[in-house]
């Protein structure tokens, strides 16, 4: 393609557009990951141990397809997932 009469190349115009939407894109999915992490926190404030397990899974879900997209790193989801596991640990004792 030819160039704008701006001077900006096509190509920098298509690779800032990417940009915007795979931001947007991981900002959507990092907000997930805090609304299922507060799910747990909550459900082990209350000592609900069914919620805190199922509301665990969906947030193992999350951290995973994050770290799969790598819109996380994925030592950092392991760490967040072992971290989630030893709050809903210690209320099923």
């Amino acid at each position: 393609m030819a160039k704008l009469k701006t001077g900006r190349h096509t190509s920098a115009l298509k690779e800032a557009r990417k940009a915007k939407r795979r931001t947007d894109r991981n900002a959507a999915t990092k907000s997930k990951i805090r609304t299922a992490i507060k799910r747990v926190e909550t459900a082990v404030k209350n000592n609900n141990v069914k919620v805190a397990l199922e509301q665990l899974a969906v947030a193992f879900s999350r951290w995973d397809k994050a770290a799969r997209k790598n819109v996380v790193h994925h030592k950092a989801a392991s760490n967040q997932k072992a971290r989630l596991s030893r709050l809903v640990a210690e209320i099923k004792k």
